[in-house]
């Protein structure tokens, strides 16, 4: 049975397919099933060959059974790979099933305009500046399958290939199959489109997402809600950024790396090998949420603000995608955004998982006092032990209560006590039996800053005090280009809060008694990148901060892209406001309105005009011009006749010259004939010869100026010129109409 094509599809089309088909996948790379990996590159090695010409197209059969089973499978593992996921993966089956099915041309069209949504998509999950240009350039090879396919139908001069296989009929152009011309037109076409995108972006309403992606498990980076003594120690192998933070100059400029502790997450809760939040806290983030959700505003815990000597740091934050909902702080951090709330226990949490950069603004207060008053239900989570473990421990706690019943004493005993006892700082820490605590206390006395963070929570509680162990971060890497932090996962750190009476939650920091380097200067200054976070990662510009060129060239890209992130992703519905009040002043929503329509309608005319959608002809401004001056003349009465010019009479053909004749025998002479008048049908030649002799007489200047505007008219009018050579000739012509102009207003 053979295909019903509706046109012939060039060669040139098919070739800017199988670009096209490699870069529409590419940006989703990493979400694409290994299975579906294997059907698109199926799809595409049989593209190929029906291009060569050496294949037929597959059976409509086989491709709908493909289509069902590709389906079938993602229904299967959808709740295994999110549903976000399987859709995604569903969308570029279809795309590469339709590629590869392709018979006429509206199917090139559905092509176009599906890939043209999985660049949108790929654009709201990847929104750095590098993957921005790398989606233009997808953008740029799927316009120019649209360009390529509407010049071959104007020009129909195909030609069908004999050895046509099957039902596959394919036609070769004359022209190139990779034409860069196509491509340029296309880069044209986008370049001209970015005003009224500029526009749109500036004036189109912040909207919230289409749909909130899914959680999905097996894509949550960064810490975990539940920390092991191990687990933060393998974050350090890992060089991925976790967010970044400008502060604001005119509160506060660079500040120590020993103040850089950013809360993330409060672990109150242990029960003999694993620290996490406890039941109830998550409840309360459940109802938080719940609550905001519905428009109903949450009972929120009040920082006491008492006594901070007003001392505030503001800062903007820009979270990496980590698939969770805690956000990032300094101390007691607050928040106008209403994309983010803040906890009883004085974290910042997102209502939404942080599935793509999200920008927000934090005022700290490093301070304010974290709960003044602690109530009973928050005292006696903090308080609680596992029942039957790590003995010594309790007794050494208990020899700390009595030697220090003074609680800031006791506390300050316990720090001592780790930088008195032979105590190894280690990425490395050897396993722990079920004794845990006592474990790596009195026997390994080597680990990480959650062995040092848990014991002093254990042994703060076994003397009766509240405490509690917090995840996060500490330190930063400052880039001077830009004047940022950058903070990466390997970063991670863990540290302990105690309660006191009167001062509220402290931080307590064992590591900076086992390592105080690492406080003060940062993770660099304790371990080697080598060993550490460069060990499974080949590909990081973390590499090259020990080559000062390569480094200062990393800090540059990176200040692009924290700009990008910071003006561009975080232009909110303020920061809209703030461009339209200052561009416009106070405008009416109605003024705005028309303004933006007049913008956008000059815009598009201009792209019209550009893609040939509308012809303003330059041959009639030529005409106008030269009658103009042709009519100047006329009035001024240098041509006897008073006749008139036609600019439409072509050019007198030269006549051949005529063979000689024989001799004839010599005949009176006629009488001669005089010469006719210029009529209104006399060409440009004529005319200028009739005129020349008394305008040189009057005017020789004048003269001049009209022989050499009658010639570039001629030339202009007549003559096939190249592109250059006809710009140069008509920037002539038209200074030397405003010369004639002006030279025959005044004489």
């Amino acid at each position: 049975m053979q295909d019903n094509f509706d046109s012939h599809i060039g060669r040139s089309t098919l070739f800017w397919l199988l670009l096209t088909n490699i870069a529409i996948l590419s940006p989703l790379f990493d979400k694409i099933m290994p299975w579906s990996i294997g059907i698109c590159a199926i799809c595409f090695l049989w593209r190929v060959g029906i291009y060569f010409g050496r294949v037929a197209a597959p059976p409509k059969l086989l491709v709908t059974s493909l289509a069902i089973g590709a389906a079938t499978t993602l229904g299967l593992v959808a709740s295994q790979i999110g549903a976000l996921n399987a859709l995604v993966n569903l969308l570029l089956l279809g795309y590469a099933l339709k590629y590869i099915e392709m018979r006429q041309v509206r199917d090139v069209k559905v092509l176009v305009l599906v890939g043209y949504f999985l660049i949108g998509f790929s654009l709201l999950e990847y929104n750095s500046i590098l993957n921005t240009l790398h989606l233009l350039l997808v953008s740029t090879i799927n316009t120019c399958v649209l360009i390529s396919l509407y010049q071959e139908q104007s020009q129909p001069a195909m030609e069908t290939l004999p050895e046509s296989r099957g039902n596959v009929r394919i036609t070769r152009s004359k022209s190139s199959l990779l034409n860069l011309s196509q491509f340029k037109f296309s880069l044209k076409l986008l370049a001209q489109s970015l005003p009224l995108a500029l526009i749109l972006f500036v004036v189109f309403p912040r909207l919230p997402p289409l749909w909130l992606m899914p959680s999905m498990d097996n894509a949550r980076t960064g810490l975990s809600n539940e920390m092991a003594f191990g687990d933060i120690s393998k974050l350090t192998r890992s060089a991925e950024l976790a967010f970044r933070v400008g502060f604001d100059s005119k509160s506060q400029g660079r500040l120590a790396n020993q103040d850089l502790y950013w809360r993330t997450l409060v672990l109150d809760e242990y029960d003999g090998e694993t620290w996490r939040q406890h039941p109830s806290m998550q409840a309360i983030q459940t109802l938080t949420i719940q609550t905001l959700v519905r428009q109903i505003k949450p009972t929120q815990s009040t920082p006491d603000l008492q006594g901070h000597n007003n001392k505030s740091i503001a800062y903007n934050i820009i979270s990496e995608p980590s698939y969770q909902k805690w956000l990032y702080g300094l101390d007691v951090a607050t928040s106008d955004d209403p994309k983010l709330t803040m906890l009883p226990d004085h974290r910042l949490y997102a209502l939404n998982d942080i599935t793509q950069r999200f920008s927000y603004a934090v005022v700290s207060y490093p301070n304010a006092v974290m709960d003044r008053e602690l109530s009973k239900t928050i005292a006696s989570i903090s308080l609680q032990l596992p029942k039957g473990l790590n003995p010594q421990t309790l007794a050494l706690a208990a020899q700390f209560k009595l030697d220090y019943p003074k609680p800031s004493d006791r506390l300050a005993a316990m720090m001592s006590y780790f930088n008195r006892q032979a105590f190894f700082y280690t990425l490395s820490p050897p396993p722990l039996g079920k004794q845990q605590v006592d474990d790596f206390l009195f026997n390994n006395k080597a680990g990480f800053c959650a062995h040092y963070a848990s014991a002093l929570v254990y042994m703060a509680r076994a003397t009766g005090l509240p405490a509690r162990v917090v995840a996060g971060y500490q330190g930063g890497e400052y880039n001077p280009e830009a004047g940022y932090y950058s903070v990466y996962q390997y970063m991670a750190h863990a540290w302990a809060e105690v309660w006191l009476e009167g001062q509220g939650w402290q931080r307590f920091d064992p590591t900076a008694m086992i390592a105080p380097e690492r406080i003060l200067d940062g993770f660099d200054a304790s371990f080697d990148g080598a060993s550490s976070y460069l060990s499974d990662t080949l590909f990081t510009s973390l590499r090259f901060k020990h080559t000062p060129w390569l480094n200062d060239l990393r800090y540059k890209m990176a200040s692009l892209d924290y700009y990008w992130s910071l003006w561009v992703l975080g232009f909110d519905e303020t920061k809209k406001q703030q461009v339209l009040d200052k561009l416009f002043g106070d405008i009416s929503l109605s003024q705005l309105a028309m303004i933006i329509l007049g913008l956008s309608s000059v815009i598009l005319l201009l792209i019209a005009y550009s893609a040939g959608l509308l012809h303003f002809s330059f041959e009639d401004k030529l005409n106008r011009r030269y009658l103009s001056i042709c009519q100047r003349l006329i009035n001024k009465g240098l041509v006897e006749t008073k006749a008139q010019v036609n600019s439409q009479a072509p050019l007198a053909p030269i006549a051949p010259i005529a063979p000689i004749a024989p001799m004839t025998p010599i005949t009176p002479m006629a009488p001669i004939t005089p010469m006719a008048p210029i009529t209104p049908m006399a060409p440009p030649q004529r005319f200028a010869a009739e005129i020349a002799p008394k305008l040189t007489q009057v005017n020789p200047k004048l003269a001049k100026q009209f022989a050499g505007f009658n010639a570039l008219y001629i030339a202009l009018k007549y003559q096939d010129l190249p592109p250059k050579q006809r710009r140069l000739k008509q920037k002539r012509f038209h200074a030397l109409y405003r010369k004639l102009r002006f030279g025959l207003l005044v004489n």
